[in-house]
């Protein structure tokens, strides 16, 4: 057999002789030959095509344990694990992409001239459900911090209601211009820390947390896991938050379709919570009438979109929103704890009464 040197396969195949090495090393790349006595690696021509490989998703960034998965697969199968690579970096990269997108509006944009003063009108409700045996779910609201967080796991209730807990000085805390995602970073990762607290190391405990804190002109947005938060605005509703979950991930990669993933068995797994990945950050434009939902599961599991836009909508108030939103849940089956927090952006320059929050938790 004619063997290439590491040089040879090296310009052959365009990874660095250090990287072929180092792939040896890691059992990724193996050479076919190694000299006994000089310890120099020889590689045989048909190893050239996944080396090639190799060197595509080296570029592609894929991390090397997951190169490792793909050459091993059959060509279909390292096909479709490739595409759902790159979904995953799209939903990554689609979040990035939104705040890189507020901050060049942010620098370009002329100053504003509109002083019509803004408030919040809210409500929040979180119910047990019809089948759950307890309420693990938290919803807050007030005057500029709406929050939602779904519990799971023996002590899932308490890592809710900590890390809601943790957010809610955000309600009366000074807001430095310019800096509030930073402001808001630092209030997740206490709320992060006060979750693990509270779970107090239990296996298979954590929770979700969909939060909105109003800054006087914008909206800073947190998420992670499955709760979700909606805007409702000119009679269109937009869901502003994505799912991070196992179901969702095979939708955004094609695998599954919106449809099929209403009824799939694993919808409800998660792939990021809390206490195990850092959450989604925004800012997000606001205006007068824009009414807003942050809901857990038990909501948007079982009632679709479209009814949560008619009850939205028709609802006269925050208050009426919620316990007409609750009671579709539960007029559903009510499979699991349903918490839903409403908020209303309203002009109101002539008050200044800043009503009490609103916080439910079991």
């Amino acid at each position: 057999m004619e063997w290439l040197t590491i040089g040879a396969f090296a310009r052959a195949c365009r990874l660095s002789p250090k990287a072929l090495r180092l792939y040896d090393e890691l059992e990724l790349l193996r050479p076919a030959r190694v000299d006994p006595h000089t310890g120099y690696r020889y590689y045989a021509p048909a190893q050239l095509e996944q080396a090639r490989l190799v060197a595509w998703l080296r570029r592609l960034g894929m991390p090397l344990a997951r190169i490792r998965t793909v050459c091993a697969l059959p060509p279909a199968a390292a096909a479709g694990e490739i595409r759902a690579y790159w979904a995953e970096v799209e939903a990554q990269t689609a979040v990035r992409r939104d705040l890189a997108a507020f901050l060049v509006d942010e620098l370009t944009a002329p100053p504003r001239k509109d002083t019509t003063m803004l408030e919040l009108r809210y409500c929040a409700h979180s119910d047990r459900g019809r089948v759950r045996a307890a309420n693990q779910d938290t919803a807050y609201a007030g005057a500029r911090l709406l929050a939602v967080a779904d519990g799971y796991g023996p002590a899932g209730a308490s890592a809710g209601s900590a890390a809601v807990a943790a957010l809610r000085f955000l309600d009366s805390a000074e807001l430095p211009a310019g800096d509030v995602l930073n402001v808001l970073e630092d209030a997740v990762h206490g709320a992060t820390e006060a979750a693990r607290d509270a779970g107090d190391g239990t296996d298979g405990t954590g929770t979700t947390l969909t939060a909105l804190l109003w800054t006087g002109s914008r909206l800073a947005l947190v998420h992670i896991g499955d709760s979700r938060a909606y805007l409702l605005r000119g009679g269109a509703l937009f869901r502003i938050t994505h799912d991070h979950t196992v179901v969702q991930s095979l939708v955004d990669e094609g695998r599954l379709t919106a449809e099929e993933a209403v009824t799939h068995p694993q919808r409800a797994l998660l792939l990021k919570a809390l206490t195990t990945a850092a959450p989604d950050l925004g800012l997000r434009d606001a205006e007068p009438g824009d009414r807003y939902l942050l809901c857990s599961d038990g909501l948007s599991a079982v009632v679709p979109d479209a009814t949560v836009r008619e009850l939205l909508t028709s609802a006269a108030d925050p208050e009426a929103a919620v316990h007409a939103l609750v009671d579709a849940a539960n007029a559903a089956g009510g499979p699991d704890n349903v918490s839903c927090v409403v908020a209303d952006l309203v002009a109101d320059p002539e008050s200044d009464r800043v009503a009490d929050p609103v916080a439910t938790a079991v």
